[in-house]
């Protein structure tokens, strides 16, 4: 892989602590955020640290809800500035088993001085973006508080998932194309309203790929993103989802989700064709997420109701293909373009299917 990727930086404009704390947390990311452009890294990189820290504060299951709760409002608090009191998090980091969510937590005051170098505006966009993500924590915590596998607890509605999708990963494609609106072509010719619009999108797409990958570990915790409305629709219960004989009611279901997500993906896909032609970095870094959720789709795709279970993923050697061709592709608009699969085609802003 570095010999696709020796044209790639190292961030350089950050503490060197949360440089490798972004490198431990996040292999795929980090690959990401090296190939972007210097002018966002450090807002983008550090945005990606405080976020993960509060998904590590959350997810620690062994303290109490309302601990939780209460140290996720204490750092919202610390990252909105509306207070200077400091955190200890000893007790949330003495229970992790990574060594590097046991660091994000220990070095969180770090990550609030770094927030303090950039400029207002940024900083703006980071606290905006931070508790949108706090917020959706928060309500996913609420909301499966007694889930357990012996009770699965399932979201109501459509529209709650697509509220979940934005907070936990919609919220951030939109805080992407704000920083990188702001600092790398802030006078490029777009339409506006559909460049957030398809960068939010981006963002879902994303966050519906893990939820449906995901779907078997959610289940085992008790929580069921997908819809009671649908459910009930397919005669299907969360608690038999999995079921081999239920397999002709549920792939229908399931593939209506990803094709659900495919549509959110594509229209990442001509987020990354609406990007000033000159912003390769930025088009690479955007590129990368959708072309490996796009495979794992078609993964996904194909797998029955045992192989679901058992776990599916893009191989590590799938990436590197991605990543090399992706790199050989982007001056080229025609090679470039037909790097995205073809498949079903998303109405731009709609997402329903054509």
């Amino acid at each position: 892989m570095l010999a696709f990727t020796g044209v790639l930086w190292f961030i350089s404009d950050m503490a060197d602590e949360l440089s490798q704390l972004l490198k431990a947390t996040s292999r795929s990311f980090y690959l990401t955020l090296r190939v972007l452009p210097a002018a966002v890294r450090p807002q983008i990189g550090l945005a990606y640290l405080l976020a993960r820290t509060t998904d590590t504060i959350a997810d620690t299951e062994i303290i109490a809800l309302d601990r939780r709760l209460e140290a996720l409002q204490k750092f919202r608090e610390r990252i909105l500035g509306q207070t200077s009191a400091p955190l200890n998090f000893g007790e949330l980091a003495a229970q992790q088993v990574s060594s590097a969510e046991k660091s994000l937590l220990e070095n969180a005051e770090a990550g609030l001085a770094e927030l303090q170098k950039f400029s207002a505006g940024d900083q703006k966009l980071v606290r905006d973006v931070l508790t949108v993500i706090t917020g959706g924590q928060e309500l996913d915590l609420r909301r499966f508080e007694k889930a357990s596998a012996e009770n699965i607890i399932a979201l109501e509605t459509a529209a709650e998932l697509d509220d979940y999708t934005y907070r936990v990963a919609g919220c951030v494609g939109e805080f992407w194309t704000k920083i990188c609106r702001a600092h790398l072509f802030p006078r490029a010719k777009l339409d506006e309203e559909l460049f957030i619009t398809d960068g939010i999108r981006f963002g879902k797409g994303l966050q519906l790929v893990n939820i449906m990958r995901d779907l078997p570990a959610d289940l085992k915790k008790g929580r069921c993103y997908l819809p009671l409305e649908k459910l009930d629709a397919a005669k299907l219960f969360p608690e038999t989802l999995l079921s081999p004989a239920n397999t002709e009611k549920f792939l229908p279901l399931f593939h209506d989700q990803l094709d659900k997500a495919e549509a959110h993906l594509r229209a990442g896909w001509n987020y990354t064709n609406t990007l000033p032609f000159g912003q390769f970095r930025v088009r690479l870094g955007c590129a990368w997420p959708i072309l490996i959720g796009a495979r794992t789709i078609e993964r996904l795709r194909a797998a029955n109701v045992v192989e679901l279970r058992q776990g599916v993923k893009v191989s590590r050697s799938e990436v590197r293909g991605i990543l090399f061709r992706s790199i050989l592709s982007c001056p080229f608009s025609g090679a470039w373009r037909r790097l995205f699969p073809a498949g079903r085609k998303a109405v731009a802003s709609g997402g329903e299917l054509a």
